[in-house]
């Protein structure tokens, strides 16, 4: 018999069949894809925290520093800003990026060549909607270039890279899959410094990165959302070397600690307007315009000045002085992990604890780090979401817990000459020393 139930409506209630619903009908694309990995580890932490558990959030990519001073006055400002702005973005704006890569990298690009959108993850989901070719992506990378490419129904090739090549896409290996069918359309994710290793290219690496692009045709997107962040300041974007066919990505999320206001740039070649053209078309009938008033903010953000550069100079130089000590603590503790140049990132492989984790029952990466949640309250990602195999013992740890605009207060008290030391970083990233000891002392009680 069917079951009944009673639905209430404004003049009482109605008869209705379970039966009748409609029934289950989802796109195959997205059938069994699951919530972003970097925004579930968050929210379970969350849960967690609320069951009165201490959890120490490793797993999310959030920049620890606040949005600078400067740029929140720019946004008070223009609270009274209402309007709907242009599709590509306010022509301010777009001019202010164009002026920014001139200014820092010597790229000589005008307003019409930015397309601003509600953070560089919506850009580039239009653009894999809007070009005709495989996607490639190099391995590790961030969680969710794949799951978009899946979305879409857009194929996806994997390059492998490796740990003795500190985790860098390879000229060869990309000359490798390009000699498979030379005229087939590609197109290239290159993003450094890199989600999720922490570390970035060289200067010869480019190079000849660029090299093969150009001789395969290959567009690249250059995803340097972090470029601000390398923690020597010297960030070199690879258009410099293949300008005809980079697209540059950025945004505030991370240099400018404004994940929350979502607000993503591209800058485009003129040969590869016709990608412009077509994402723009699109973003009018989805997203219409980016939000008026931090359009207005972000003017202020990509034209500088000595604020912003201080400010930027300080978080460099707690990220690197971070970074440094954390790799350093988990070498010590016997996992193997590259020093991390730049970004907020670190990615050990725990290979040598292997026998012991499979003694205790732990044989993936996903199981490693759901164990070691459990045990410690140390939330960090498994490398397989950032397309590594299931049994390769790797993880992404986000070292940003902890109170970035104390740790810039108390940083501005000593003399830049001066490397700041264990002491400091004890004092003011204290909740992230301790859960990196927290995962050391877990390695030592296997």
């Amino acid at each position: 018999m069917a079951q009944q139930f009673f639905v209430r409506q404004r003049h009482g209630f109605v008869k209705s069949n379970k039966n009748h619903t409609p029934a289950i009908n989802l796109n195959l694309n997205v059938r069994g894809l699951a919530q972003s990995a970097t925004l579930e580890i968050n929210e379970r932490s969350a849960r967690l925290k609320q069951e009165g558990r201490r959890v120490y959030k490793l797993g999310l990519g959030q920049s620890p520093f606040p949005v600078p001073q400067v740029v929140v006055d720019e946004l008070k400002a223009n609270a009274h800003q209402k309007d709907y702005l242009p599709v590509k973005g306010l022509p301010e704006l777009r001019q202010a990026v164009a002026e920014y890569y001139y200014r820092t990298q010597g790229l000589e690009h005008e307003a019409g060549d930015v397309l601003i959108g509600p953070g560089s993850k919506e850009l580039m989901f239009i653009l894999q909607l809007v070009y005709y070719g495989d996607l490639v992506i190099p391995t590790p990378s961030w969680v969710s270039y794949a799951p978009q490419a899946q979305i879409i129904g857009r194929p996806i090739r994997w390059l492998q890279t490796h740990q003795t090549h500190e985790w860098h896409l390879t000229p060869e290996e990309m000359e490798k899959l390009c000699k498979e069918d030379p005229a087939r359309p590609r197109l290239i994710i290159l993003n450094y410094p890199s989600n999720p290793t922490g570390r970035s290219y060289r200067l010869e690496e480019l190079k000849r990165i660029a090299r093969v692009a150009r001789q395969y045709r290959v567009i690249l997107l250059s995803d340097e959302i972090y470029g601000e962040l390398n923690h020597a300041g010297r960030h070199i974007s690879i258009a410099r070397f293949y300008p005809e066919g980079t697209i540059i990505s950025s945004g505030l999320s991370k240099w400018c600690g404004a994940g929350g206001w979502r607000l993503g740039t591209f800058i485009f070649p003129k040969s590869l307007h016709w990608l412009l053209e077509a994402m723009s078309v699109v973003a009018s009938e989805t997203f219409t315009a980016t939000s008026a008033p931090i359009q207005y903010a972000a003017v202020r953000a990509f034209q500088g000045g000595s604020e912003i550069e201080h400010y930027l100079w300080q978080s460099r130089r707690i990220l690197r002085a971070l970074g440094r000590f954390l790799a350093a603590r988990l070498r010590a503790a016997g996992a193997v992990v590259v020093e991390p140049k730049g970004a907020f990132y670190l990615f050990p492989d725990f290979c040598p604890f292997r026998e012991k984790l499979q003694a205790r029952g732990i044989n993936t990466s996903t199981e490693m780090c759901q164990q070691l949640l459990e045990d410690t309250g140390v939330a960090v990602l498994p490398g397989t979401v950032f397309g590594r195999d299931e049994k390769e013992l790797t993880a992404r740890i986000a070292y940003v817990d902890f109170d970035g605009a104390q740790a810039i207060a108390a940083a501005e008290q000593i003399p830049p000459q001066k490397i700041l030391d264990e002491d400091f970083l004890l004092k003011y990233c204290n909740r992230t020393v301790t859960a990196i000891n927290r995962i050391c002392d877990w390695l030592g009680s296997l």
